[in-house]
């Protein structure tokens, strides 16, 4: 029973494991639309029991499937705190946290626990070959793009220290935070104009951040970019892990890469 399971949760190649794709990809997209319709005021108030009822047996829908991942798993542990076990586990359990804390009527911060149910729609990803070379791409990535990252932020304070002291605050550059900001917002070319320099020497600091931005955008394209061209010369194999479910391992691979099961 545990194998059978297993095959028609994880295995996407078999007849019984596309037809649980495919229901379980249109009970997400159900759960996220009601989610949305939910938030407006005048559809929640003439519908509210519907989206009650409806919520539930998605949510217990949802739940079975996050139990019975873990059942058939030999490594159930690896699941639960991977990347989609993490999204699985507050996309079932929203619904229940929402209902069972009290007062959850009268706190905003408690009543936001519902909205968690929109974690639903990133269970998506794993249905999509595509998502996994994106996924395998950012972490093959992640270390220069921290570097990249690291750089952009003092590029903004040192930005947004310089401006403080050319412009000080009667131009609006009250203090450093505020200044970064403006500085964060210029360097992405965004510009909303709340805070502009008023002397020649700011307006030239701007300018010159401006054109920064530009050249600064086409750095983390091209890394990832880059990235993404070797994970799609290493073919991943699309059978899953029989101990944590991963499917991002090679074809020939005996042995699971990320929590070492044995395949087979």
């Amino acid at each position: 029973m545990k194998d059978r399971i297993y095959d028609i949760i994880f295995e996407t190649d078999t007849p019984a494991g596309k037809a649980f794709d495919i229901c379980l990809i249109f009970l997400i997209l159900i759960s996220v639309c009601l989610v949305l319709l939910e938030s407006i005021a005048s559809i929640r108030l003439t519908y509210g029991p519907f989206f009650y009822y409806a919520e539930w047996i998605l949510t217990g829908i949802f739940l079975c499937e996050y139990f019975l991942r873990i059942y058939c798993l030999r490594k159930p542990m690896n699941y639960i705190f991977s990347f989609f076990g993490i999204i699985d586990f507050f996309s079932s359990f929203a619904t229940v946290f929402s209902l069972l804390i009290p007062g959850i009527h009268s706190f905003l911060i408690i009543r936001s626990f519902r909205l968690l149910r929109i974690f639903r729609i990133m269970k998506l990803a794993r249905y999509f070959n595509e998502s996994q070379v994106i996924m395998g791409a950012l972490l093959a990535s992640r270390i220069k793009i921290s570097v990249f990252l690291f750089t952009v932020m003092i590029l903004i304070l040192l930005a947004g220290t310089s401006m403080y002291i050319i412009e000080g605050p009667e131009a609006g550059f009250t203090n450093i935070p505020i200044s970064m900001y403006w500085a964060v917002v210029t360097l992405t070319t965004v510009g909303y104009g709340d805070i502009a320099p008023t002397t020649n020497v700011g307006k030239l600091l701007a300018s010159l951040l401006m054109i920064t931005g530009y050249a600064i955008i086409a750095v983390p394209t091209g890394i990832v970019t880059s990235e993404m061209t070797k994970v799609k010369l290493d073919k991943t194999s699309d059978q899953a892990c029989p101990g944590c479910g991963t499917q991002s391992n090679l074809p020939d691979s005996n042995y699971c890469r990320i929590c070492g099961a044995k395949f087979g």
